[in-house]
């Protein structure tokens, strides 16, 4: 592995946090995910080839471990409200992908993580079944009604979501 781990992590750190974000649904775990992760990856900083994969792999299994533990489906944490706050450079695109985030919250843990992974990280349907433990066909059932809800709650059509 080249690099230091400080480097990764200045380079990383940002997108690792959104997914976290994305995956706990509230800051403070996020950040609690991250910190836990990070020091995973510190450890064992020589023998991890792709430290970026690794660490989104680490934090979707510790999601996911974490939702077993409960011994039930997980409650909802929804986002808290400044998560929303509008971006300084006024971006159009943020707009609507703060939109999206917003309507995230909305779904039950297990849609919204296969939606992130999928649509926001770009995993196949195979990875995330393999990384959630189900099968591909619950990852497929779970994004379908998952993007369901949110075209509903958003009142949006495929068209618009797809630029999204």
């Amino acid at each position: 592995m080249e690099g230091s781990f400080e480097e990764f992590v200045t380079a990383s750190g940002g997108r690792l946090l959104r997914t976290a974000l994305l995956l706990t649904g509230e800051r403070a775990a996020a950040e609690d995910l991250l910190q836990d992760v990070l020091e995973r990856v510190y450890v064992r900083w020589r023998s991890v080839q792709d430290p970026q994969a690794y660490a989104r792999t680490a934090m979707t299994r510790a999601v996911t471990d974490r939702w077993r533990r409960a011994g039930r489906r997980p409650r909802e944490v929804p986002l808290q409200d400044w998560h929303e706050r509008a971006v300084a450079d006024g971006a159009v695109d943020r707009a609507a992908r703060a939109g999206v985030v917003a309507q995230l919250r909305l779904l039950p843990p297990r849609q919204r993580a296969v939606i992130v992974l999928r649509y926001f990280e770009d995993w196949s349907e195979e990875r995330i079944a393999d990384e959630l433990d189900v099968s591909r066909g619950t990852v497929k059932s779970q994004a379908a009604k998952g993007l369901a809800r949110l075209r509903e709650l958003m009142g949006a059509d495929e068209e618009e979501m797809s630029r999204w």
